[in-house]
């Protein structure tokens, strides 16, 4: 089969993965599901990946297949799988998990102590069939196509994941701000819209991205290139500040927004990477803020999410490359050329 690889890192992203001939996974654990591919979303963390970012964090064996928005329809099983069937259309939680380590009797899918990740610790789906396991898989609904619904599988998932924990402690009439209308940003705008009565700001460098954001229930749109971030929501929210960030960029100049935008006793969430916090001390005690962190959601907040597509509330904006297109996405992702998200389709 075909598997686009990464041998080494790199920071060319024109470059950065081979199309290779591999053999096709096979379930030869009793657990085991092996779906074809059908669309795969890329990711900014796929351009990390490639760059070496992720080495220092996780255990990686090149070459390696990347990919972690995964969905397909399943075409072989272990002998002890029940949930699904070959022929089965499926979305593919990023992370195969033990089930039997503390967090995973928890339910905490993103702690279990004996993961593989697809894509970033093992092979993923930016290839013609993909190895998981019936723990990951979630069966899709009547109506919804693998294609269309892939990215859900960590950029909606990521989003949802942040959105929950933050329509927890909105209040209507409250303020969100969601910073970077990008491929995970315009997803958490619409759960916040669809799971809150708050009132949502929507803040992006694009200008066609502030138009994604309008379309998709923002009720204020801000542009950094042409105001000031801190006072135009300082004037949306009539000086009281934003009970709610959700920052999709994760960038010194957005983690930097913080002190000025955040109202007192709200939370940050840094869900985007590749900057820094750094504010003083002092600037939390005053305010009583939170920095609050943010990885991929667990699989019942996957099934969560499906349920929102399902119903019509929460809505993809894609756009679809050929397996062999994989390092013009990633260079187009790398100058900002891709809104929404793109799919690869094998």
């Amino acid at each position: 089969m075909r598997a686009a690889r990464l041998h080494e890192y790199t920071d060319d992203m024109t470059a950065g993965l081979s199309i290779d001939e591999v053999d096709r996974p096979a379930a030869t654990g009793a657990s085991d599901v092996i779906v074809e591919v059908e669309g795969a979303g890329w990711c900014q963390t796929d351009n990390h990946i490639i760059e070496g970012m992720w080495t220092e964090y996780v255990p990686q064996e090149l070459p390696m297949t990347l990919g972690h928005e995964n969905a397909g329809t399943v075409v072989e099983t272990g002998e002890d799988v029940e949930l699904v069937d070959p022929g089965d259309p499926v979305i593919c939680h990023p992370v195969q998990t033990c089930g039997t380590c503390r967090p995973c009797r928890l339910g905490e899918t993103m702690y279990c102590e004996n993961d593989a990740f697809n894509g970033l610790t093992t092979d993923g789906g930016f290839a013609d069939y993909l190895h998981t396991s019936e723990r990951s898989v979630i069966p899709l609904p009547d109506g919804v196509s693998p294609i269309d619904i892939a990215p859900h599988a960590d950029a909606g998932i990521t989003a949802y994941h942040a959105a929950k924990k933050a329509v927890a402690e909105l209040n209507p009439g409250d303020h969100a701000v969601v910073i970077g209308i990008g491929g995970l940003g315009h997803i958490g705008l619409q759960c916040l819209d669809a799971m809150s009565a708050a009132r949502i700001t929507a803040v992006d460098l694009k200008e066609s991205a502030l138009d994604l954001a309008e379309g998709y229930g923002a009720d204020h749109l801000v542009n950094p290139s042409e105001a000031d971030v801190p006072a135009e929501i300082e004037a949306i929210t009539d000086g009281t500040g934003a009970a709610q960030v959700l920052d999709f960029v994760g960038e010194d100049v957005t983690t930097a927004y913080a002190p000025d935008v955040t109202a007192a006793g709200g939370d940050h969430h840094v869900i985007g990477y590749g900057g820094h916090v750094h504010e003083p001390a002092q600037a939390l005690v005053n305010g009583e803020f939170s920095f609050v962190g943010n990885i991929v959601g667990r699989y019942a907040e996957l099934q969560e999410l499906v349920a929102l597509v399902e119903q019509g509330d929460v809505d993809l904006h894609t756009s679809r490359y050929d397996l062999g297109e994989v390092n013009t996405v990633a260079e187009k992702l790398e100058h900002g050329e891709i809104d929404g998200r793109a799919v690869i389709t094998p």
